[in-house]
């Protein structure tokens, strides 16, 4: 009996040995669990803030396309007008230079008819 107890006794204590070593191993893998989780959620935030500014980029750049579009629409526009301008110019210039002509002639004109009057 005594050696019966001495060998429960022996028994018992490797068996709490190895309890204490699995609840250690326990506590480990719980704090592990733990780390783990924290790390899944700022893992999660990130992705979330990530994914946000994504959609931000995106509208940002369909904006910026959009305002190309109009920019370069405008800007065809304003190459138009400016051509058209450009010959309204050149035929105002045109015209000018023929009415300067047209002056001087007429100067000459004149000029020879007051010679004419003043011969008489």
């Amino acid at each position: 009996a005594a050696r019966k107890l001495c060998v429960l006794e022996g028994e018992l204590e490797r068996a709490e040995e190895r309890y204490e070593l699995a609840e250690s191993k326990v506590k480990t893998l719980e704090d592990e669990l733990h780390v783990a989780t924290n790390s899944l959620k700022a893992l999660e935030i990130s992705d979330e803030k990530a994914s946000q500014r994504e959609d931000s980029y995106e509208e940002t750049i369909r904006d910026l396309t959009q305002r190309l579009k109009d920019a370069e629409n405008r800007a065809t526009e304003a190459e138009r007008t400016v051509s058209k301008l450009q010959k309204e110019v050149d035929r105002l210039e045109d015209d000018l230079e023929q009415e300067r002509k047209h002056k001087l002639e007429l100067q000459a004109e004149m000029e020879a008819t007051l010679q004419d009057l003043s011969n008489l």
